[in-house]
């Protein structure tokens, strides 16, 4: 398996720390509003990226955490006249509800900053006493100039960095690149008590704090937008170094941005969506669909018509497994037959399943993986008729769901049949071809209306009468 780390910008074989584990710490987000397309895509990539571990037969220990103390989370409850606490439990609540929605795997570890404030401290104590940090009225910098692989992520330096700096040096720092690990109570804030008086930690201490306190001091993975790279991730290298005396992530994994229409997404340009958003108008699994059909690293363009073609695509999926499902629950013959097992479909079938494995090899090429999906969905339908025993359906249909759930596609079909009487619709499908069988058109077609009202789509195949749920 081969991963591109940001570190080294290439690709490197993937060699963890331990064998058949997988210790991989991801950024989620500042929870101070739903979350947006831009924070869903990190959630479903590597969500994904988990899962194909996991497909490999690696243990994954996977923490995602929650920002739940920021200046926006503090305006936004000033605005409300709330505690800061109740914008965080909120908003929290809420991103749980959509990563659920999204198929999201739950994370082995969800921490959050408020609750790690006096691991943050120590590690701050540690970082002055080994004067990688100093303290200046109550405010703590890290000193960039005091980790001489400063830069190393990024690719940026030092020198470079002070001089194209636009900010004007704060009087308090030694140096324009330095960072806050912990700043002074402002009138109003949230605030902890420290050895440098109540405040409260910098954004970039909480990763380092939170990936050591739940993974170790070195883990395999670290992973996040690409906005992240610079100075977040790069800032989170420096301090964890210097604390632990040893490399913080042995790879470093970052998705590609999302435009909305071709342009960066912004509030201001009005083309800003939250997941709640779309998904008043696309499924939860079309929304993890689209993000799957580009490469996690390049950018993909948000637009009405990318959804539009992916829910279509997705269909294609559903309707193959809708199919596989109703033929094995009509299939008169139990045991596969000589001709079944004669047949080149499940070598083909491999074929591509061999494909597939390869393109996720090959840093998680989801693009690609889906087009192998797509080429076992024609397979299957060239070969399946009401003929066939249930043990050859059943076979098929293991084999696409395997794959499709790696990628948490399918989840949706699960939902669908768990949410209408199928039993009810079977019978009513049976009715109407009876209806048709005596010439009752006029009753088949008040049937098929009737499902049409409660949502119910039948078409009409080769294969005998195939339903899906709108």
């Amino acid at each position: 398996m081969k991963l591109y780390n940001t570190l080294t910008r290439q690709k490197e074989d993937f060699k963890p720390l331990e064998e058949n584990k997988v210790k991989m710490y991801v950024c989620g987000p500042t929870v101070y509003d739903f979350i947006h397309i831009g924070n869903a895509r990190p959630y479903v990539v590597f969500d994904t990226i988990r899962r194909y571990f996991e497909y490999k037969g690696y243990k994954v220990e996977y923490a995602q955490n929650f920002t739940d103390v920021d200046d926006k989370i503090i305006n936004r409850a000033n605005e409300e006249g709330v505690e800061p606490t109740v914008i965080a439990d909120r908003y929290i609540k809420e991103a749980l509800k959509d990563a659920k929605a999204l198929n999201v795997k739950e994370p082995t570890y969800a921490p959050r900053v408020t609750q790690e404030i006096k691991e943050i401290i120590e590690m701050i104590q540690t970082l002055i006493e080994q004067k990688n940090a100093y303290e200046v009225d109550g405010t703590v910098f890290f000193d960039t100039k005091s980790f001489k692989q400063y830069g190393k992520l990024s690719g940026k330096k030092l020198d470079e960095l002070e001089i194209g700096s636009r900010i004007k040096l704060d009087d308090a720092k030694k140096n324009e690149t330095d960072f806050v690990l912990w700043k002074p109570k402002k009138e109003g804030e949230i605030a902890w008590h420290s050895p440098w008086g109540e405040g409260r930690p910098g954004w970039h201490i909480e990763c380092s704090v939170m990936a050591k306190k739940y993974l170790g001091e070195e883990i395999d993975i670290h992973a996040g937008g690409e906005d992240l790279i610079f100075p977040h991730h790069e800032n989170e290298i420096a301090q964890s170094e210097c604390c632990n005396h040893k490399p913080f992530a042995r790879y470093w994994l970052h998705n590609g941005f999302i435009n909305i229409d071709n342009e960066k997404m912004s509030k201001s340009k009005g083309n800003f969506f939250t997941v709640r958003d779309i998904a008043k108008e696309v499924p939860y699994d079309v929304i993890r669909f689209f993000i799957l059909c580009g490469h996690y690293r390049a950018p993909i363009n948000f637009s009405r018509e990318a959804m539009e073609a992916s829910k279509k695509s997705l269909d294609r999926i559903k309707n193959c497994v809708n199919k596989l499902n109703h033929l094995i629950a009509n299939a008169t013959i139990d045991n596969m037959t000589e001709e079944e097992k004669n047949l080149d479909i499940f070598k083909n079938i491999n074929s591509y399943k061999n494909t597939f494995e390869e393109e996720m090899d090959n840093d998680f090429n989801t693009s690609n993986a889906i087009t192998c999906i797509f080429e076992i969905v024609r397979l299957i339908n060239s070969a399946i008729n009401e003929k066939c025993s249930k043990e050859f359906l059943q076979n098929l249909l293991n084999e696409l769901t395997s794959l499709c759930n790696v990628l948490g596609i399918l989840y949706k079909i699960e939902d669908e049949e768990q949410s209408v009487n199928v039993e009810e619709i079977e019978e009513l499908i049976a009715k109407r071809q009876e209806a048709k069988k005596n010439k009752d058109y006029k009753l088949a077609d008040e049937i098929r209306d009737s499902l049409k009202a409660k949502g119910i789509i039948l078409k009409d195949t080769s294969a005998g009468v195939v339903w899906s749920k709108e």
